[in-house]
């Protein structure tokens, strides 16, 4: 194999399963990756490649779940202006027009999984100028410090997309919608700053 492969996101390890012998990275560099679009990017198999509709709204952002319950409309209903995907790439219906997506998955295996096949697909340069991808939103599936193997993914996949954001458990969120008269957690402020959104509705307090 050829030492320029872009092992972040495709390892030499067909099976998909993480190299737990590789050193775990920090949170600082989790952070950053490609901004664009590179040669030599193998397409993924169909299967594995997200449906794609067309999109005439406009939105500051387009939330994309790359799976179901990855939390794309929640973050929707928590900023003014953003959309959700609907699990689709949001292709737009005029010419000229560039979409702002920012992928959304849960870190458990099988979402991780399917954000490398969905950043894979991006890096691939199949969608052209129709998407600007941000970056990605990695949702904790469980409360608690993540095991090795799933940090290590998330290293991988990291390099392969501008910017990782990292939102953590929120039990309340299991029991019913989330209350936008509260304060967010200071991840979620961090992502909507860093995004130059508005939280939909401001809290009371300070």
């Amino acid at each position: 194999m050829s030492t320029s492969a872009n092992r972040w996101l495709i390892g030499p390890n067909s099976s998909n399963e993480p190299d737990t012998a590789a050193p775990v990275p920090t949170r600082r560099d989790e952070r950053h990756g490609a901004t664009a679009p590179q040669p030599g990017i193998p397409v993924p198999d169909t299967i594995d490649r997200l449906p794609r509709r067309d999109a005439a709204w406009p939105a500051t952002i387009w939330w994309l779940g790359v799976h179901g319950g990855a939390g794309e409309s929640t973050l929707a209903a928590l900023t003014a202006g953003t959309r959700p995907c609907d699990h689709a790439w949001p292709i737009p219906t005029t010419a000229g027009t560039t979409h702002r997506v920012v992928l959304v998955a849960r870190t458990n295996y099988a979402g991780l999984l399917t954000a490398q096949h969905a950043a894979t697909e991006w890096a691939a340069n199949t969608l052209g100028d129709a998407i600007q991808l941000a970056g990605l939103v990695l949702v904790a599936d469980a409360p608690g410090r993540r095991p090795k193997q799933l940090r290590h993914l998330e290293h991988i996949i990291a390099g392969g997309v501008p910017r990782v954001w990292n939102l953590p458990w929120v039990n309340a969120w299991r029991l019913g919608p989330p209350d936008t008269t509260a304060l967010l957690p200071k991840e979620f402020r961090a992502l909507f700053t860093d995004l130059s959104l508005t939280p939909t509705r401001a809290p009371a307090h300070t």
